[in-house]
Order: C-alpha cells, then structure tokens, then sequence
C-alpha cells in the first residue's frame, strides 16, 4: 500500500507550564525538537492550535501543537489540517504511550486509540484513526498510583537522564518517516525493544 507524504507532524499535551515536563507532553517535547532542529518556530496562531511552516529533509511541513487539552485536541487539529487542506493520511502524531516500557518507540501505520484520549479525540474529529504515529513508552505506574497521576506526573530523576536520548530517537524517527517513508522508518526504530 502506498501512503500519501506527510505534510503536517502533530505533537500532543496539554498546554500550560503545570503540564509542561509531564509525562503526557512527550509528544510536545518532541515537536520542539524538531522545531528546534529544523529552524521552524511553532508561534503562528489559529483557534486552539500553535503552528509553524518550514522545511523538513526537502519536504514542506507544518509542525502542529493543539493548545486545547488532550481530550479537546482532534478538533483543533483538524481545522489546521483542512485549512491546509491536508488529509488525516499526510498527518503524523506523536505521543505518549502507557503500555509501551519507558524509552521504547514504536511507529504504528493506523489504528485505534488503545485508551490514550488524545488519540480518541483524533479519531473522533477525523472520523477515522489512518494517520501514522509514533508512541513514545512511558510506562505504567509502580503499585497502586492512578494512570492519571502517573501520565499527569513529572518524570522521575532516573527517567530524566535518558529523556534527551528518548526525545531525539523520537525526532529521528519523524525525520525518516518524512524523509525515508513509514515502512523504513518502522524497520528502523520498532526493531529496537
């Protein structure tokens, strides 16, 4: 099956500095990565969303943040998309993922929303879950802590030290999806446990 050429990489959190470094916002930490990497500030503005245009390996891209909270943020996205009129397809969203161990990355073509309400206000707003994305492990919470908490939570001082390695593997990963494709990006970075 050939895919369409992503044009538009969607990083999802919430907004706000309460949330900034938690585990939830992994998906916006990334999408500064590569704002700072490729030279794209993300500060232009449309209802709920923070956006920026540049150039990412030759392709022209959007980089994408929704401000409205993680629940919220399919809507807001969706009208970035279609005012570029960019289809669910040419879209790439990174995020946090719980059943995924800390530090793993796993790019996935499509799918559903396995819990992760971002995701599920995705699907909802595009009415279908075919846009790539990359799941960034988080892990799940040690004994009787909530998910909640625990994707509302910081990272922990040991979790602190890999988050760079962790963020750039995820930078990475969206570069050679854009540049390589989805399927040389999946042999790349979901061969790695």
């Amino acid at each position: 099956m050939s895919r369409k050429q992503i044009r538009m990489l969607v990083g999802l959190g919430n907004p706000g500095k309460t949330y900034s470094m938690t585990r939830h916002n992994v998906g916006f930490m990334v999408l500064e990565a590569l704002s700072e990497a490729f030279s794209i500030p993300v500060e232009k503005k449309k209802p709920d969303v923070l956006f920026g245009r540049g150039n990412v390996e030759g392709t022209d891209i959007i980089l994408a943040k929704p401000m409205a909270y993680m629940n919220r943020s399919g809507y807001p996205t969706r009208r970035l998309a279609e005012y570029f009129g960019i289809s669910g397809e040419e879209m790439l969203v990174i995020h946090d993922d719980i059943d995924l161990t800390f530090k793993r990355l796993k790019i996935k073509m499509k799918g559903g929303h396995g819990g992760h309400n971002g995701i599920r206000s995705m699907i909802g707003a595009f009415g279908h879950g075919d846009f790539i994305r990359i799941r960034i492990g988080i892990g799940r919470p040690d004994g009787p802590k909530e998910v909640t908490d625990h994707v509302l939570g910081r990272f922990s001082d040991e979790e602190k030290e890999e988050l760079d390695r962790v963020i750039a593997g995820a930078r990475d990963a969206a570069v050679t999806i854009v540049r390589d494709g989805i399927q040389e990006g999946m042999n790349i970075f979901n061969k790695h446990k």
